[in-house]
């Protein structure tokens, strides 16, 4: 066992951290990547045709079909108050599962990879100043990345 943990090539940090990790999805919004944890997620989506609701709130583009079921769809970037963008070949929809009776799909620019985080590799939210909202969990740093860790229930009820 001590060779393997003493191999060439090896990160000894993740090696002896025998802690908890816990998987995230990383997608991107703009040039920013924010996370969610993958527990939460049902499917990932290539948009398909979207119906417009009238009236309904800024940030929802709408509704689509998933199997027969009516998903609304909220686009983070108007979420977030980002500059829109228009759809593009990696534009995809994150179908959310919370437990709720009604998933919502997540209209994001990217979906980029799962990472793995243990308790240390994770700040909270203070670290980034000033006062956050409260879907903001934390921030995430692991080799060279920094993810802005999203509560999706907080998110979606906000």
């Amino acid at each position: 066992m001590a060779d393997i943990v003493r191999s060439p090539g090896r990160d000894l940090r993740r090696a002896n951290d025998g802690g908890k990790r816990i998987e995230y999805l990383a997608f991107t919004l703009g040039s920013q990547i924010y996370a969610v944890p993958i527990q939460h997620i049902a499917e990932i989506l290539k948009p398909p045709p979207i119906t417009e609701i009238p009236r309904a709130p800024r940030n929802v583009v709408g509704i689509i079909s998933v199997r027969g079921k009516l998903v609304t769809v909220v686009d983070l970037r108007r979420r977030f108050g980002l500059v829109e963008s228009p759809f593009d070949r990696r534009t995809r929809i994150l179908l959310t599962d919370t437990g709720d009776d009604e998933p919502i799909g997540l209209l994001v620019d990217e979906v980029r990879q799962v990472y793995r985080l243990a308790e240390h590799e994770i700040e909270p939210a203070a670290a980034l100043g000033g006062d956050q909202p409260a879907y903001i969990f934390g921030i995430g740093r692991q080799d060279d990345a920094l993810l802005v860790l999203l509560e999706l229930k907080a998110l979606i009820e906000s």
